[in-house]
């Protein structure tokens, strides 16, 4: 633990416990028996604070702020927390712990807070540095703090982007010899040609004054962008076509392994699921997404690998190759076109996937979300990747998240394609809807066949249980050949074969 963190939890866990204690006292009514009865419920609350805490980091917010933004900040954190709090105990129905105590530790702990930190930024800034006979003024922050580093940098009279002894040395610093031997296997570090870059913003990479370059190496984890895409479309612009960008982020499971080997047992989960809720959750959904960037300003965000890979795919870049170093998953991309500039990415629980209907056209299936957000740019890389497994499923797809897994079992993701039934997309049966990777694996004879009609909500997979492609693909011919020639009889005894097969059979989709 950092050690202006430790020292901010101390005072924090003084300050909280001290408000408990005023408040119980202030209470009319309150005796000492209040402290025993109540202690149970005090600690989980103080786990809350405290563990909010730590996941917003609010002990580093005046420091790593300015005075007046890091205290609204620590007023935001505070407001979230005793959401939180006040809706476990309307959950839980913990009524009886007194309303005046809650209130009042809360507030009187966040006046504290306040007081203590402008206390810190007046200490701070007071301080009186003598450089050439003069002297700082008073609560004037220090706004070179954040600077990026960014080389090369134009205007240095040392042209660090040529001095490539040194940007070897900086970046083995920065990253480590592993990585920075990872790095050069894929680089040329001494070529002008390659930008090397500290920074979490598109600012720097657009305001660079060379038009064009081969390599992009970006030494800041992709967790720590706030407008990620827009950065990886920045980056985009600046590569010629086949030049490689290489970074490097903490994938979701990385995340979790981290904070539960970090903090004792029982203490790790709670911080864990906070953290989740907190930094997966809360971007997903338009109520909480704008409050999530309030409390985060984007930094430190979790991320799938799925999602951190189909970011980049729809930003026209292609995976060359990737490793896990330390605890960071390492990438190199390389670029092979332009952006696809999706305008509405989807990253709530209900999404529209582009498939195509009937005479060709495009159009969206729903379905409640399966997998990890931007997925559906990765068929093409799972597909090189793993192929395909029985039933003809991508092979190992670490796009699927755990609950996804459980939502197939059960159907429970298609239950939004009945929407798609009303609307008059699909019918009741049909060839399932695919997306263009899919499509492209099919024969033209398919192909053709399959644009003639509706795709359908059950398919005839659960009918003859094919276990290759080839077996689907002669499924299917074999469904659509005998619609064209009777289309009510064909429907009407395919679908109750699928049903026999799915309720006595068990059949499944894999």
């Amino acid at each position: 633990m950092h050690k202006r963190a430790l020292s901010g939890f101390i005072i924090d866990l003084i300050l909280v416990s001290l408000s408990f204690i005023l408040c119980v006292w202030l209470k009319p009514g309150a005796n000492t028996d209040y402290y025993k009865n109540y202690s149970g419920s005090f600690l989980l609350f103080l786990a809350i604070w405290l563990s909010g805490s730590f996941i917003f980091q609010k002990y580093s917010l005046v420091n790593t702020l300015g005075w007046k933004t890091g205290l609204k900040r620590i007023l935001l954190i505070n407001l979230v927390i005793f959401f939180f709090v006040t809706s476990i105990m309307y959950i839980f129905q913990s009524f009886n712990y007194s309303r005046f105590i809650v209130l009042g530790t809360v507030g009187v702990a966040t006046s504290a807070e306040l007081l203590v930190g402008l206390s810190l930024v007046l200490i701070r800034n007071t301080h009186v540095n003598f450089e050439n006979g003069s002297s700082l003024g008073l609560l004037v922050p220090n706004r070179n703090r954040h600077k990026e580093e960014i080389y090369p940098h134009p205007r240095k009279k040392l042209a660090i982007r040529y001095n490539f002894k040194l940007r070897g040395e900086y970046l083995k610093n920065e990253i480590g010899d592993e990585a920075f031997q990872y790095i050069v296997n894929y680089s040329a570090i001494d070529s002008p040609n390659t930008l090397v870059i500290a920074t979490t913003t598109r600012f720097n990479i657009d305001a660079q004054i060379q038009h064009s370059f081969e390599c992009i190496i970006n030494v800041r984890r992709v967790n720590d962008f706030r407008y990620i895409n827009k950065y990886f479309e920045s980056v985009n612009a600046k590569l010629t076509v086949g030049g490689i960008f290489i970074d490097f982020l903490e994938t979701k499971n990385m995340r979790k392994r981290r904070i539960l080997e970090k903090f004792p047992p029982g203490i790790n989960y709670l911080y864990y699921t906070a953290d989740f809720i907190v930094k997966r959750v809360f971007p997903k959904f338009l109520l909480t997404k704008k409050l999530y960037f309030i409390l985060t300003r984007g930094e430190n965000r979790v991320l799938s690998k799925a999602e951190s890979f189909g970011r980049l795919y729809s930003c026209g870049f292609e995976i060359l190759d990737e490793r896990v170093i330390g605890r960071s998953l390492y990438f190199v991309a390389i670029k092979v076109k332009e952006p696809l500039f999706p305008q509405n990415p989807s990253y709530g629980p209900l999404i529209g996937l582009e498939r195509i209907g009937k005479g060709g056209k495009t159009i969206k299936v729903f379905k409640m979300r399966t997998m990890h957000p931007f997925a559906e740019y990765l068929q093409d890389y799972v597909y090189k990747k793993a192929g395909l497994q029985e039933g003809g499923k991508f092979r190992d797809d670490f796009r699927v998240t755990t609950l996804g897994r459980i939502m197939r079992k059960f159907w429970l993701d298609e239950l939004p394609m009945f929407l798609n039934l009303a609307k008059g997309d699909l019918k009741l049966f049909g060839v399932r809807p695919l997306s263009r990777q899919y499509f492209k694996l099919y024969t033209p004879e398919l192909q053709k066949l399959r644009i003639k009609n509706k795709p359908g909500l059950i398919p005839p997979f659960y009918v003859d249980n094919p276990r290759t492609i080839d077996e689907i693909v002669s499924s299917e011919l074999r469904y659509l050949k005998s619609y064209e020639k009777h289309p009510f009889r064909t429907d009407w005894v395919y679908f109750w074969k699928a049903i026999y097969n799915i309720l006595f059979m068990k059949y499944r989709s894999r």
